[in-house]
Parts: structure tokens; C-alpha cells; sequence
């Protein structure tokens, strides 16, 4: 798919990724640079790659203001990034869930992810805006980068087109858009294809808009309201509504979707790395000499509160194995697992994985986006035993591409553990399509990506058209058999 307009003929769109080669432009040198506003909802797992994307456009010239929660200040301006603080409701901490969702342990399924997306998606809308509208106002902006769950920017993006800044999202969780091939956002539901599985998700996209997410949108509509916008669509289908949106993730770890939103393009998994290095635990050259497979277990850095729900069933499971079991807590306090560990395991807050997971056999983990896509990019397969938030998504993408199996519960027995793990290990299927996963991954160049789409938005804006029409897909599309695969190949 060629894109019109750029100043550079030969440069393309395919398969929805760009070769650096192709984006360098031979001969061609940009010579403005401006201020580039980076906005992320303050979670460590949208924060790390943003805050990377934003230390690239540093590098490239560029002026990078970064607009999140006040707790990453260190992290954006020890990335050469300067910093704005979210205020109010907007500026939560994720590391205490009771002071943002109070009462989380009364839902499951899709109203538990109604809950959530209401208290980090919905209720911040308003201080978000009010914050980006001051550091859009205060001096001319050339672009806008925003989090795809950062909803603050959907006032602005209601705004004439002539009378704002280009906006480009990025995708840091699985591909949240209304599609007739797919069921609906963090729902966990498999894919299903064929007739029978586009009605199944028609049915369910309703049940969602006009039952379960009903309220939902009403909020959304009063908050974005009350910022001086207007919803113009779902508001679950954010992405479909920036200038551009690149999902920083493979199209292969996506499904298929006829209706793919046309201003959507797949860019890969950014990396985030750790402004200082993770020295390695004492044990680590121990752990180096050891022939054993190693198993590593996490929850991730949110959800590491409990340990009963993955680490400590896992640890249970494993005991007896011939496998070494490498604990990471993502922070957490080791010493009360210490306390259960059985001699095959070791336990560390934090671990560079850089060098951990060219060493690892499998990952066991609660289904974070980040750190599958990590695995994935070290062709490790996975046993995902999927949380809150997108996690069933993550999971249930897991299962259907064969890079692991997917436990479908938050909780897993330790015999349910047990016979994942040994499942994965006997099948050679697991390791290869993971295999199969790194490779693709290494065809993308997400920050090539990135600065071509950019030049790309500030070249056409503000006189040529959108590059997307501001519509919500249609669920109730004639039902083909013919996938869009431009955009998404399988």
C-alpha cells in the first residue's frame, strides 16, 4: 500500500511495515525538528516504550516533552526527555490499585475489564486534557505521540483537523479496534473464523455497546464533554480515531481482520531498556554452569502483590523437576518467597533479560504485553496464566498462534502448571512457532516506523485531508471470505 504525498516516491508501506533502508531516503535530509508531546497513561508497561520512542526522537533532533504520572519523572528526564506531571485523578499510581481501583476484587470477566477501563481509561479524560491542551497552547507543537489508552487526547482529536497538531497513536497492548473478525476488546474470546465466528462476534459487539459498555460510553461522553470535546465514535476504538495509528507489535501476533481501520499499520515491539543496567545476582554464574532447562516465572511488575496467584503455584509445581526456576518479582520484596522456594529456584527483583532469556527454555508469566512480546522477541514460548486488564487477550493470542498454552485462569493449580509446562517442553510445535515469532519480529524497525510516518503527518498537515475517515467499522459488513491482508497478512 503506497502512501500519497511523500515526498519520497519509492518509500512504501509493506505488509504494514517499513525497511530502514527504505525510510533513510537516500540523499534527503530533514532540516526542521520542533517539539514532539509524548502522552502516556503512568504505567511502567506503556511509560518504558514510550519513553523510548521518545530518547529515538532525541537523538534525531527532535525537542521531546513527555505528558504522565509524576512517579516517572526520574525515568523521562534520565532518557533525555523533559517531564510534565498529570495531576488529580489522572496521575495515579499503579503500584497502589486501592487508590484507583478500589474494588477490583468484585468483578470478573468483562465487567471486571468495564471496571477497569472506567478508572484508568475513562475517569482521567478531563485532568489528561487539561494538561495537554496547557502544553499545546503554551508553544507551537509539531506532532503529538499518544498512548493508545491515553484518552485524553480525544478531545483534541475532535477538534478541526487545520486547528490542532497531527496525532499518531501507539498500539502498547493487543490491537483494541471494533472488527466483524474479531470478538470484542479484552473479552479473551478465541478467534473464530468463518460465518459462525462473525456472528458470534456481531452478537457479542452488540451485547458490548449497548448493554455492557453502555454506561461506559455514556461517561466517556461527559468526560470528553467536559474537556471541551466531543465522542465522535466507541470510545474502545480510540485507535481508529488518530491520524495514524502504529501498533507496536507484529501483525503475526495479530488476527486477521477484513475491516482493519485503514489508518492502522504494524511497527513492531520497541524495546524499552532500563535507564541503569541490572547487575546480576550472586547466583547468577551459578545459574550459568546449571545443564537444567531454565524455567522463568513472573506476575510482572503491576500485578506482583499476591504471589499465590502464578509465583507461588508455579514454585510448587516445579519443585521436583529436573528444570532450574528463575524468579523475577518485578520489584517486589524477595524474602517471603525465599521463605517457600524449593532448591531448584532463584529469586530476583529485577533480572536484564538481555541476557536471561537467550538462556531460557519457557516463560511463565500472568500475560503482560511487554514482557510476551520480549519472550517472543528471544523466540521463548510461553505458559501465560493471563490477570486483569488486556492479559486474556495477550493469552488468548498465545494459544492461537501455538507459541504457548493458555491456562485461561489467574490462578492456576500447580498440577495445571505442572502439565503446561511439561506440554510445552515435549512439543517441539511450541518452540518453533516461537521461532517463528523472533524471526518475524526481526523484520520490523518500529523507530524507521516511526520517523517515517511522522515526517509523513507534519509534511501533509494541516491542508491535506485526514488520512483516515473518523468512523466506527462496521460489524454487520457482508459476511466474505476474504480477509484484508494488506494490512495483516497471516
Amino acid at each position: 500500500m503506497a502512501f500519497p504525498n511523500f515526498s519520497c516516491s519509492d518509500t512504501l508501506l509493506k505488509s504494514s511495515r517499513i525497511d530502514a533502508a527504505e525510510t533513510a531516503c537516500e540523499g534527503e535530509t530533514v532540516t526542521t525538528r520542533g517539539l514532539i508531546v509524548v502522552c502516556a497513561t503512568p504505567m511502567g508497561g506503556h511509560v518504558g516504550p514510550l519513553t523510548a520512542v521518545g530518547a529515538h526522537l532525541v537523538s534525531q533532533g527532535w525537542r521531546v516533552v513527555m505528558v504522565t504520572g509524576s512517579r516517572f519523572a526520574h525515568q523521562v528526564t534520565a532518557a533525555g526527555l523533559e517531564h510534565v506531571a498529570l495531576s488529580g485523578v489522572a496521575d495515579f499510581d499503579e503500584k497502589d490499585p486501592s487508590t484507583f481501583t478500589p474494588h477490583l476484587d468484585r468483578y470478573r470477566g468483562l465487567r471486571l475489564s468495564r471496571y477497569q477501563v472506567e478508572q484508568t481509561f475513562i475517569q482521567p479524560i478531563t485532568a489528561q486534557a487539561a494538561t495537554l491542551d496547557t502544553v499545546v497552547s503554551e508553544q507551537p507543537v509539531s506532532a503529538i505521540l499518544t498512548d493508545g489508552t491515553f484518552a485524553g487526547t480525544l478531545p483534541l482529536l475532535s477538534r478541526d483537523r487545520a486547528s490542532r497538531p497531527p496525532v499518531i497513536g501507539l498500539g502498547v497492548m493487543p490491537l483494541a479496534q471494533t472488527s466483524c473478525d474479531v470478538a470484542p476488546t479484552n473479552s479473551g474470546m478465541p478467534y473464530m473464523a468463518g460465518p459462525l465466528g462473525r456472528l458470534r462476534n456481531r452478537l457479542a459487539h452488540r451485547a458490548v455497546r449497548h448493554v455492557l459498555f453502555r454506561a461506559t460510553q455514556r461517561l466517556a461522553h461527559d468526560r470528553i464533554e467536559e474537556a471541551g470535546g466531543r465522542l465522535t465514535g466507541f470510545v474502545l476504538d480510540f485507535s481508529a480515531q488518530c491520524d495514524r495509528f502504529l501498533q507496536l507489535g507484529p501483525a503475526e501476533f495479530e488476527y486477521a481482520r477484513r475491516d482493519l481501520a485503514p489508518n492502522t499499520a504494524f511497527a513492531g515491539p520497541v524495546v524499552a531498556r532500563r535507564s541503569r543496567p541490572v547487575p546480576p545476582p550472586p547466583w547468577w554464574t551459578e545459574m550459568l554452569a546449571d545443564p537444567r532447562p531454565v524455567i522463568h516465572v513472573t506476575q510482572g511488575t503491576l500485578d506482583n502483590h499476591d504471589f499465590t496467584q502464578l509465583v507461588g503455584p508455579a514454585l510448587e509445581a516445579l519443585a521436583d523437576s529436573p528444570v532450574q526456576i528463575v524468579v523475577t518479582t518485578g520489584g517486589a520484596p524477595t524474602h517471603e518467597l525465599a521463605r517457600i522456594a524449593p532448591v531448584n529456584a532463584r529469586i530476583a527483583e529485577y533480572l536484564d533479560y538481555e541476557e536471561l532469556l537467550p538462556r531460557t527454555a519457557l516463560m511463565v508469566t500472568n500475560g503482560g504485553f511487554g514482557g510476551v512480546m520480549t519472550a517472543l522477541r528471544h523466540g521463548v514460548p510461553l505458559v501465560v496464566a493471563p490477570g486483569g486488564e488486556d492479559k486474556p487477550e495477550v493469552a488468548a493470542r498465545v494459544g492461537h498462534f501455538r507459541v504457548g498454552i493458555n491456562l485461561r485462569t489467574r490462578r492456576p493449580s500447580p498440577q495445571a502448571l505442572r502439565d503446561a509446562v511439561d506440554a510445552v517442553l515435549a512439543d517441539a510445535t511450541f518452540v518453533d512457532s516461537a521461532s517463528a515469532m523472533r524471526d518475524a519480529i526481526a523484520t520490523y524497525d518500529p523507530f524507521a516506523v516511526i520517523d517515517t510516518e511522522l515526517r509523513h503527518l507534519i509534511r501533509q498537515h494541516p491542508t491535506d485531508p485526514p488520512a483516515h475517515a473518523m468512523s466506527t467499522p462496521d460489524t454487520d459488513a457482508p459476511d466474505t471470505d476474504s480477509p484484508h491482508t494488506e494490512e495483516n497478512p497471516t
